[in-house]
């Protein structure tokens, strides 16, 4: 498996030459500096988190952009927990403890050995086999709810931008937003190319589902490569059409 990401110890380095990353370490948390080209892009004015996990995006983008308006949404009690106290005396940063879905419903989520790689879909033996320590742990019920109805009343600064990383369930969780979608100008999400959870739509299928309501992909980035040389995975970032907006 090829990673294209910086290695640990570059990693850690970058962390610590930022106030705002170094802050993150003594919560536990190492903020996404892999996202950095692509946050330091955009000049989003509202971020809406799916699939926050303990919060490493959050910080990325709120210590790149300092006004920003955060709605974050992550299942996961321990992560949730953990990103609570990361932000817990920052203004207009608003963590919503449920799952982002197509529909309101209760479900269990297949708990992954890291926690990052948890899904409400069932993990598959592929997963687990490229990216050993994945496989599921334990199980945890959560709530799941659409994002269009968490966010109906929310006053959203735009330019908005959607940042999806659910472990296979993007598709679902879109399907609950096409209100914020009409009006956001990015979706930034993590997309694969083999099936690592089981029945997840594939990146030709997010591409496709994204550019009937006006998205392009804009971006590619961070690509997983397995030693054969197949394509595993890559965030993508899909823009409006629309070359007159500004970004």
């Amino acid at each position: 498996m090829r990673h294209f990401f910086p290695s640990k110890a570059a990693k850690l380095l970058r962390l610590l030459s930022k106030a705002g990353y170094a802050r993150g370490l003594r919560y536990g948390v190492a903020a996404t500096i892999e996202h950095e080209d692509v946050m330091r892009a955009l000049t989003p004015g509202t971020l809406v988190d799916v699939g926050a996990n303990k919060g490493q995006f959050s910080l990325l983008a709120r210590t790149l952009h300092p006004d920003l308006l955060i709605h974050a949404f992550e299942p996961l009690s321990a992560p949730a927990r953990r990103y609570r106290r990361l932000f817990s005396h920052q203004q207009n940063v608003h963590l919503h403890p449920i799952a982002a879905g197509e529909a309101s419903a209760t479900a269990e989520i297949h708990v992954s050995g890291r926690a990052d790689s948890s899904s409400l879909l069932p993990i598959t033996d592929l997963q687990d086999k490229l990216f050993p320590g994945t496989a599921q742990a334990s199980v945890e019920t959560v709530r799941i709810e659409r994002v269009d109805d968490i966010l109906s009343e929310a006053a959203l600064a735009d330019p908005i931008l959607v940042k999806l990383d659910v472990q296979g369930y993007e598709l679902a969780a879109l399907k609950g937003m096409p209100k914020l979608l009409a009006r956001a100008r990015h979706v930034y999400a993590e997309v694969s190319f083999q099936e690592l959870y089981e029945g997840q739509p594939l990146a030709h299928e997010i591409i496709a589902w994204l550019a009937s309501r006006g998205f392009r992909i804009s971006g590619a980035y961070n690509p997983s490569i397995a030693g054969s040389g197949a394509a595993i995975q890559a965030d993508l970032l899909f823009s409006k059409i629309d070359e007159t907006a500004p970004l």
